[in-house]
């Protein structure tokens, strides 16, 4: 036992013994005096004495356990426990980035793969240590940098006028007091600047403020409408956001107070007039009448207070909204990867099948024009693009909905249309006997590519036509693939895979009955007699 907790201890029943035997002694006078005329209460006083006697010592042993523990001397600051995120926010967040790596694990690319899941562990690091990102955004010239550099108090980089001086996002750490977590800053590079690096700047400043926990929007005059769109945007989707008004050392008073006036009108649709600050991160110096030039103190107080009193109450919301916020957007991502992928797979099997059928009706023409529709919906084509999007038909199901699609393809009167249409195309580009013979193949193919495209929409809805059904996501593929590129495009692979076969098949079968007429027409020799 340490030797200050022993003489602790001897002190304290030193003290207690002491006072047991003052007061047995000063008891037991009174007791003679008082048993001779009132025996009950001498007895009373006995007992009363015991249970404070046995008071003193149970209050010295729990005084002495506080002091082994350490808790009674101890003078080590207690550590707060680290404020945990809101737990419905941090449950949905931590489904989502499940789902994205489901999703993920679809993905053919290698490269997309590998980035969507490196994002995915960061989104999950940011929810588990979660710091609080606030990031400054605005124009170059709005002096972005100087308030950084003002809120921690030490120069971060280079804080002259010239457009374009932060070239990437730079971070940096501070502490508010009363916010228990890190506070990181990011400065971004400048928007609406000119050129090619200003454009790739401006991307780079937009995608950090989208990731921002908190937002700090600087602007040194009344907002443009070029300032205002990124601003409504970023607002639009979640971003929390504070609208500081930089260089007010510029401006008279009376000024300053209309222009404030203008900047709560113009955006009191998405920020409150509380969250719109007046600062001068870095004030212009002057001349002071003696020669002396005096650099003014940053007036950067009125931002580090709301900055306190916004990340006080609402930090860990911010944080879980925009771990939230990041995660549905990395689905979202995933998912369009995923969607375009299964639209290049289902655009192969459409462009197999539509031309192994037009060589195919080129080759046997239909004896009905109108049945052209029922081979351009291939029912084996269905079902194979429904495999693509995880839809199991059998051949059953397959045949029904290639029918139906059929009978729509009738109905519109989409078959006659493709066939007036194709022919005028075909007529401009080969001889009028291969136009009679390569249509029908050629419409077939042009109806199979409409009906694949129509059967890709009705899978990636989950197998549903939509409000409009069955008639209307038809109508619009055809339009589609009315439009002149398209047709143009078309005709080229078909005269490719339909018209230059058929030639070749045709001159053929010239040459052979050529050669057969010569030899009908020609004499015998004596050998053939």
């Amino acid at each position: 036992m340490p030797l200050p907790r022993l003489l602790f201890l001897i002190i304290g029943l030193s003290i207690i013994l002491g006072l047991i035997i003052w007061l047995i002694n000063s008891i037991y006078r009174l007791y003679i005096q008082v048993s001779f005329t009132a025996p009950l209460l001498g007895n009373l006083l006995i007992f009363l004495v015991i249970g404070l006697l046995g008071l003193l010592i149970y209050a010295f042993i729990y005084y002495f356990n506080l002091a082994v523990s350490g808790k009674l001397f101890s003078t080590r600051r207690q550590e707060r426990p680290r404020p945990k995120l809101p737990e419905q926010k941090t449950e949905a967040a931590h489904e989502t980035l499940k789902a994205v790596r489901r999703q993920v694990q679809q993905i053919q690319d290698k490269v997309t793969k590998k980035a969507l899941l490196s994002r995915s562990r960061q989104i999950e690091t940011n929810l588990t240590k979660g710091d609080l990102q606030v990031v400054v955004f605005g124009t170059g010239s709005a002096g972005k940098t100087s308030l950084v550099n003002a809120l921690i108090g030490e120069m971060v980089g280079n804080v002259e006028a010239t457009l374009g001086t932060t070239k990437m996002g730079e971070t940096y750490s501070l502490k508010l007091p009363g916010v228990p977590r890190d506070i990181l800053i990011t400065d971004t590079p400048g928007i609406l600047e000119v050129g090619v690096e200003g454009t790739e700047r401006e991307q780079l400043a937009r995608k950090l403020a989208t990731e921002a926990d908190l937002l700090l929007f600087v602007v040194d005059n009344d907002l443009r409408q070029s300032e205002y769109n990124p601003l409504q945007t970023l607002v639009n989707i979640g971003k929390r956001s504070l609208l500081i008004l930089n260089k007010i050392d510029l401006y008279p008073k009376e000024e300053l107070t209309l222009l404030m006036k203008q900047l709560q009108q113009r955006v009191k649709e998405l920020i409150s007039p509380l969250d719109i600050i007046a600062v001068a991160a870095k004030p212009q110096s002057f001349l002071l009448e003696t020669k002396e030039i005096v650099k003014p103190e940053p007036e950067i107080i009125p931002l580090i207070k709301r900055l306190a009193v916004v990340l006080r109450a609402e930090g860990e919301d911010l944080i879980a909204d925009n771990i939230l916020l990041q995660s549905q957007r990395l689905g979202e991502e995933a998912r369009k990867m995923i969607d375009r992928q299964r639209r290049q797979q289902a655009d192969k099997i459409i462009d197999r099948y539509r031309w192994i059928g037009a060589g195919v009706i080129s080759v046997t023409p239909l004896p009905v024009v109108d049945m052209l529709a029922m081979a351009a919906v291939n029912a084996q084509m269905v079902i194979e693009i429904g495999r693509i999007y995880g839809c199991e038909l059998n051949s059953d199901r397959g045949k029904e909905l290639a029918l139906s699609l059929g009978k729509t393809l009738i109905s519109l009167g989409i078959v006659k249309g493709a066939l007036d249409l194709l022919s005028k195309a075909l007529q401009l580009n080969i001889t009028t006997y291969l136009v009679g013979k390569a249509i029908q193949g050629v419409t077939a193919a042009y109806l199979t590519r409409i009906a694949g495209k129509s059967f890709v929409e009705y899978f990636r809805h989950d197998q549903d036509w939509g409000d409009g059904g069955i008639t209307e996501v038809v109508q619009r593929q055809f339009e589609l693939s009315r439009k002149d590129e398209f047709v143009k495009r078309f005709v080229t692979d078909a005269i490719t895979k339909v018209v230059e076969p058929l030639t070749a098949t045709w001159e053929e079968d010239e040459e052979e009955v050529t050669l057969v007429s010569i030899k009908q027409e020609a004499p015998l020799d004596e050998d053939d007699w």
